[in-house]
């Protein structure tokens, strides 16, 4: 039953093939008249090519009135018409038989015709629909282009099989669009997550760096504080030693005016014998008062405190010289961080260019008097 019911579509199909019209691509409108050379045209599409072949003919009514010719647009064959033009061909009511048969059939066929949308008509035929497809220039137009218009010499196709060229090719277009936004959604994504990883990194980095400054910094302070501790527990232990020999000075001073006074004493005794009793042990006293021997004395430069002279030209230049590594320095620092294996080392070496920079080991250069102590001084003095 379905093999019939295809074989008779087919048929139809066919059929329907033989009734278009050469002119306008569409089936036979009545009237039709066949020509002498045995194609057959409608009547109204002969009455165009007519007029169009025979412009300069006087018409009436829209149709020619006197004889002339045109060819046939199926085989080129010249039809010479008499003084009734188109009118004087014809009909061939069998083709419009069929076609009456064509179109009963049809209708039982099919249970709902499909209703046809208008239409676009030809801008200069403006009573001619669109009905074909230039394919020499790309452009829709209609039969009557065709035969005698811009598009006689071109190349034309039935409009419905380029529709469906163009729209497939059309619908592959927009699938392709629809593929490359979908790849320009996912680029887009990773721009946008690399952009938020590039800022995760940067304040990651950040803060590493701002980590290996602040070990610098305790570093240093470090440094600083054990070096001046060297330097305040030397002022500290000269500066007691001064106060105390001043002291001893001091009382020495007080003893030696003490006797100054008791000699002048002595001086005004008026007894010559009482005078020389007390002069012997005075002179005595006086010359054991005029000796300082048994006092230290302070060394020349004892106040120095320049051999704790601290050059930091080296380690200056170091630190201004602190870079981010290298990509041939990253396995060299890796390399010298596993055989350090100290927190001062890693730190230097991960801010530095691959100089270490910390705070230098200043040993106190050697004064005038190498060993300058307070015992030294003494036993100096008692020499």
């Amino acid at each position: 039953m379905l093999s019939e019911r295809t074989s008779k579509m087919d048929t139809m199909d066919n059929l329907e093939k033989q009734l278009i019209c050469p002119i306008c691509l569409e089936m036979f409108t009545k009237p039709v008249v066949i020509l002498p050379c045995q194609h057959n045209l409608c009547r109204k599409c002969a009455n165009d090519v007519f007029q169009a072949s025979n412009p300069y003919l006087p018409t009436r009514g829209g149709s020619l009135t006197s004889g002339g010719r045109f060819r046939c647009p199926s085989c080129r064959h010249e039809v010479v018409l008499d003084r009734h033009g188109v009118y004087g061909l014809q009909r061939n009511l069998l083709v419009e038989n069929i076609i009456d048969m064509f179109k009963q059939e049809s209708s039982s066929s099919k249970p709902a015709p499909e209703r046809k949308e208008e239409m676009p008509m030809c801008d200069v035929h403006e009573e001619e629909k669109i009905n074909i497809y230039c394919v020499t220039h790309g452009v829709p137009t209609c039969s009557m282009c065709k035969v005698f218009g811009a598009h006689k010499d071109c190349e034309v196709a039935p409009i419905t099989s380029i529709y469906q060229s163009k729209k497939t090719e059309l619908s592959d277009g927009i699938a392709m669009m629809v593929g490359n936004n979908d790849r320009m959604q996912g680029i887009v994504s990773q721009l946008e997550e690399a952009c938020r990883a590039i800022e995760e990194n940067g304040r990651r980095q950040k803060t590493l760096v701002c980590e290996r400054f602040d070990q610098l910094y305790s570093i240093l302070e470090g440094k600083k504080r054990e070096m001046s501790q060297k330097v305040t527990a030397e002022q500290d232990e000269k500066v007691n030693y001064i106060r105390g020999l001043t002291r001893k000075y001091g009382d020495h001073l007080e003893e030696s005016c003490k006797m100054v006074e008791l000699g002048i004493q002595t001086m005004e005794e008026p007894e010559m014998a009482l005078f020389l009793q007390n002069t012997k042990p005075l002179l005595k006293k006086l010359a054991e008062a005029s000796s300082t021997a048994h006092l230290d004395k302070v060394e020349r430069g004892y106040e120095n405190m320049d051999h704790y002279t601290a050059d930091f030209k080296k380690e200056s230049l170091a630190l201004r010289g602190l870079d981010f590594l290298q990509d041939d320095e990253d396995d060299d620092e890796e390399d010298e961080d596993g055989e350090a294996g100290t927190e001062e080392g890693e730190g230097a070496q991960t801010v530095s260019g691959g100089s270490a920079v910390t705070a230098a080991s200043v040993q106190p250069s050697a004064p005038q008097q190498s060993n300058s102590s307070p015992s030294a001084a003494k036993s100096a003095a008692s020499s």
